[in-house]
């Protein structure tokens, strides 16, 4: 009896260990998809933040991330427009940088060239509306030397060099009254013999071989100096007319155009589905195969005469236009699967208590279905909200018209064809929050199941 003890313990431990074996190789492969995936997201995040996104190799290190640089920053914008988050220069400004060259001890230290110049921001349409600069309203600049010690330098044959650096404190006023100002730029140039070992905050660019040294903003503040591409986008993407923002009216129309898909959705996939599933007419068959063709043609196929269609009606270059041009087949699908899985019973009690077919529909059904909605309603709004295809073609004008994805596509196009992939990058990584919020909301839905709580009850 001892001994069948004492095995009936080492199989029942033997047992746990594969439960716990298989519990944690389970939960290693789900971390593991998720590192891939977050990994993924957060690269996506990395470069839309970076100055220079495409710069190869990648580094996954670089000044915006440096917590250092953001308390800087964070003094920065207090010292220039008493806002320590997003900086700025206005008045009760007063600025205080610097500038650290070093050069052999046989070459005398020049100064430098310093000044704040006269530069818009960024290269495209919001240079063409830009009128204040920071460089017009400059009080007490003043740029003064400071010498430091020497220090030794091995060179490239590894012969020990002796440096010396001096410090140039640049420090200027607001004159109190012109207006706030969003950034301050800073421009220098030293002899070719000189290196820039230092300064308050890196430099934004180096040309010429370190000769040049330029700073976009030395105000940003805190939440500027990290997220600026995410502010020029707001600020940069200009209506030339009306001089608002046009990734907000872009963002509106897709919400807009979203929402619109999503009505149009659920009405036609869930009076569509329940048709199909519980409805029985002449050519019923017929019309599930046809829907299950029409999911197997490509847009492309018929998009010339739905534009006709629509140009006929006089909608074209409207949010209503993409809104029509929708096709639920899939949708209508899922929905008459699930109407299926739904007992007739419930149906019949229903029709027994005196309820009519729509009765029946509205009030019983549909509430039931709450998971299938829910999957349908995500599956619209991502694919009208990521549409790229049809807001192409059906919405030419104005630029402030477009929906999202053409709009950023027009940012690329308006700065040379070149892009600018700081600003794409940040518009593109903006654009996917309103899917994720709808998943996270939505996502508990999905997994619940009414109808099989229920029938267990």
């Amino acid at each position: 009896m001892t001994e069948l003890n004492a095995e009936m313990k080492r199989e029942l431990a033997a047992v746990r260990r594969r439960q716990a074996s298989s519990v944690i190789l389970m939960y290693g492969v789900l971390l593991s998809i998720a590192t891939v995936l977050m990994g993924t997201f957060l690269f996506a995040l990395m470069a839309s933040i970076k100055k220079d996104p495409l710069e190869q190799p990648f580094q996954f290190w670089f000044e915006q991330i440096n917590p250092v640089n953001w308390g800087t920053a964070w003094k920065l914008g207090r010292q220039g427009g008493q806002d320590a988050w997003w900086g700025g220069f206005g008045p009760g400004g007063d600025v205080t940088f610097y500038l650290s060259y070093a050069a052999p001890t046989t070459v005398e230290l020049e100064d430098p060239q310093i000044e704040v110049p006269r530069r818009a921001p960024g290269t495209g349409m919001a240079a063409a509306v830009y009128r204040d600069f920071a460089a017009d309203h400059l009080a007490n600049f003043q740029v003064t030397r400071e010498d430091g010690p020497n220090f030794e330098v091995t060179n490239e044959l590894g012969v020990a060099e002796e440096w010396h650096q001096a410090r140039w404190r640049v420090s200027f006023e607001h004159d109190n009254e012109g207006p706030w100002v969003e950034r301050v730029p800073l421009y220098s140039l030293a002899p070719l013999t000189q290196v820039l070992v230092d300064s308050t905050l890196p430099p934004t660019q180096l040309e010429r071989r370190g000769r040049v040294a330029s700073w976009e903003n030395i105000t940003p503040g805190a939440l500027g100096y990290v997220f600026n591409n995410y502010r020029r986008v707001f600020k940069e993407s200009i209506d030339l007319n009306t001089g608002e923002s046009l990734f907000v009216s872009w963002f509106k129309n897709s919400l807009f155009i979203s929402f619109g898909r999503v009505a149009l959705t659920l009405l036609l996939a869930t009076t569509a589905g329940y048709a199909l599933a519980r409805l029985t007419f002449p050519g019923h068959r017929a019309l599930f195969f046809l829907l299950l063709i029409s999911m197997m043609i490509p847009v492309q196929v018929t998009f010339i005469s739905n534009y006709l269609v629509i140009r006929d009606i006089n909608l074209l270059n409207t949010p209503w236009a993409v809104i029509m041009v929708l096709v639920v087949s899939a949708q209508v699908l899922i929905m008459k699967q699930f109407f299926e899985s739904v007992p007739r019973e419930i149906e019949e009690a229903a029709l027994m208590d005196g309820a009519g077919y729509f009765t029946t529909f509205y009030r019983i059904i549909l509430p039931m279905s709450k998971p299938a909605l829910i999957t349908i309603t995500i599956m619209a709004f991502q694919g009208a909200w990521n549409d790229f295809f049809w807001p192409l073609v059906l919405i030419n004008s104005p630029t402030s018209a477009f929906a999202l994805p053409v709009g950023l596509l027009s940012l690329r196009n308006a700065y040379g064809g070149a892009g600018d992939w700081s600003l794409i990058l940040a518009g593109a990584f903006m654009s996917t929050v309103p899917v994720l919020i709808l998943f996270m909301v939505f996502q508990r839905y999905i997994v619940d199941n009414p109808i099989a709580s229920g029938s267990k009850e």
